[in-house]
């Protein structure tokens, strides 16, 4: 099996309304880098590469045949209190204050632009999940 560079054997995939400004917000809010975009061509974002951390994740330009997806992402942060002031600065929207879990992370959790969920998650154990 072959599985391009960065990437890992799942990928998550989103299709954003104003993709461009949403890659915007995953730059500004959660650190992501942009690692490749092609456009189509009326100039959105076809597809676009973002690495997040360690993860790779793709990002589309929503259209009526691929609208707009929905959906949760938990992302793991060296600091949660420090990323999730960080993430509603740059317009994240605050769903969940940061807090101690009784699973071991400090997580919180934000809506970004497109109205998925990331919770932001700093792991405080070295137990695995139970």
């Amino acid at each position: 099996m072959n599985i391009p560079s960065g990437f890992g054997t799942l990928t998550p995939y989103i299709f954003a309304d104003d993709a461009e400004s949403y890659l915007q917000f995953l730059e500004n809010a959660l650190g992501g880098v942009i690692v490749g975009s092609t456009r189509r061509g009326d100039g959105k974002i076809a597809n676009c590469q973002m690495q997040l951390g360690d993860t790779m994740i793709m990002i589309s330009e929503a259209s009526e045949k691929f609208p707009a997806s929905r959906a949760a992402f938990y992302f793991y942060v060296g600091n949660a209190d420090a990323a999730m002031d960080h993430a509603t600065k740059a317009g994240g929207r605050l769903v969940m204050e940061v807090a101690d879990m009784p699973y071991g992370d400090r997580q919180g959790g934000v809506s970004d632009p497109s109205g998925n969920i990331w919770w932001i998650s700093q792991r405080l154990s070295d137990q695995p999940y139970y």
